[in-house]
């Protein structure tokens, strides 16, 4: 997956935009900060960063990483930052997975939560050395049947007659697709029990895997295949009537990956652009003239 460049008055702003670019949620993206945000007394500055979503590894179970050398001058210290949304923990230049960073002055930095877990090594002495405690990537296959045994136990405990597949697509993702008739208790209103059953899906298989899974979606009955061509017709129409009226228009609150879809349908037309406004859950796009 190609990085993709945005900017904010703040990074957790920036990273927003990220996020509706790239249609994935917080944990599905790594980013590093390319420009701190800077004040009116030094002249206005947004934030900019460059994001893409996590690849996937490959590694062999028995394959393992190696501990990562401290800097010098580095003293095993980070900065601390807090963004608009809660705590955030800083960290190295590397960017980090599924993490927010604080807007401030200073120089550019990622900030986030690791994802691997780290032990401490007393050595001789007052001081003592940080180091990593490898851990083993679990490969894709398995992750998809994984995450294939569990939801077809879960689907049988609906009672529902249904058969469940995966695919891996080229970015190393996972789609765990249901098919079958009269499923309409798996999807819910407006897809809100789907949501659950990928929301648990993915879970299942993150805890197997310490937070360096695939990425995880979940289909069923072609719900989601549906359900983009229904926003992106309506997408339209409501551009259309943007341009018309020549005044702004809020969609309902929907996840990133429903945001993309709006997003990329008005990108492709003339005369509107698009915004999206709020915190999540409550997050929305707004069409607007220009």
């Amino acid at each position: 997956m190609e990085w993709v460049e945005t900017t904010g008055r703040t990074v957790a702003a920036a990273l927003d935009v990220a996020l509706d670019t790239l249609g994935v949620d917080e944990d599905e993206v790594e980013y590093e900060v390319l420009e701190e945000p800077r004040g009116r007394l030094l002249g206005r500055r947004e934030a900019r960063i460059r994001a893409r979503v996590r690849p996937i590894s490959r590694e062999k179970p028995g394959e393992r990483r190696r501990p990562r050398r401290p800097r010098s001058g580095d003293g095993g210290r980070g900065a601390q930052g807090r963004s608009a949304r809660g705590r955030r923990d800083g960290g190295g230049q590397a960017p980090r997975a599924g993490a927010r960073a604080a807007g401030g002055d200073g120089p550019s930095r990622s900030s986030g939560r690791s994802r691997s877990r780290s032990r401490r090594a007393p050595s001789a002495g007052s001081n003592e050395e940080t180091r990593e405690e490898p851990v083993s990537e679990v490969p894709v296959e398995e992750q998809a049947q994984e995450a294939e045994t569990f939801t077809r136990g879960l689907i049988d405990a609906f009672g529902a007659p249904a058969t469940v597949a995966t695919i891996i697509d080229e970015e190393g993702g996972v789609l765990v697709d249901v098919t079958g008739s009269d499923l309409g208790l798996l999807v819910g209103p407006r897809g809100a029990t789907l949501q659950a059953i990928e929301e648990l899906v993915r879970t299942v298989v993150q805890r197997r895997t310490e937070g360096r899974g695939a990425r995880i979606n979940v289909d069923v009955g072609g719900y989601r295949a549906k359900r983009r061509e229904a926003l992106a017709r309506f997408a339209e129409e409501l551009a259309e009537k943007v341009r018309e009226t020549g005044r702004e228009q809020a969609l309902e609150p929907m996840p990133a990956s429903d945001r993309k879809v709006v997003h990329d349908t008005i990108a492709e037309l003339d005369g509107v652009t698009t915004v999206s406004e709020g915190e999540e859950p409550r997050r929305r796009v707004v069409v607007r003239p220009g």
